[in-house]
């Protein structure tokens, strides 16, 4: 997987960076590392939710959404956003949780019980994009 972009802004304190994960180990490695780069570093609890959120949306966008068209993290002085955009136009839908594990149902309600704001906005050229953000 490769990192296609970095902008850093010292004065805002803003790190955004960007990748094309082609499974959810990979996203959550590309944001391991993006938060190693960050100047200070969020509560050990933060991570751990930041790494679900990207687990998931990736997970999501790859089952449901024909694949990840890409995957942003952006973080400033007050939250962590992840961005996940896929080629599928439908949003994400809630339903009924299959408490036999075939087809699944946890992820969605997951994603925005653990976010403090999660969006989908449409995307020209990519259908749609997911924003979670966590307060840092």
């Amino acid at each position: 997987m490769q990192q296609s972009q970095m902008i850093v802004n010292r004065a805002e304190r803003l790190l955004e960076c960007t990748w094309r994960p082609e499974w959810a180990a990979q996203a959550r490695e590309a944001a391991a590392e993006f938060l190693l780069d960050l100047r200070s570093p969020p509560p050990a609890a933060i991570v751990q939710i930041l790494l679900l959120l990207v687990s998931e949306l990736v997970t999501n966008g790859l089952r449901h959404g024909g694949g990840v068209s890409a995957m942003s993290l952006r973080a400033d002085r007050r939250s962590i956003q992840v961005i996940v955009a896929d080629p599928s136009p439908a949003h994400p839908q809630d339903r009924t949780p299959d408490l036999t594990g075939h087809t699944g149902g946890f992820g969605w309600p997951m994603l925005q019980r653990l976010a403090d704001s999660v969006r989908v906005e449409p995307q020209p050229g990519w259908s749609k994009a997911i924003t979670a953000i966590l307060a840092r």
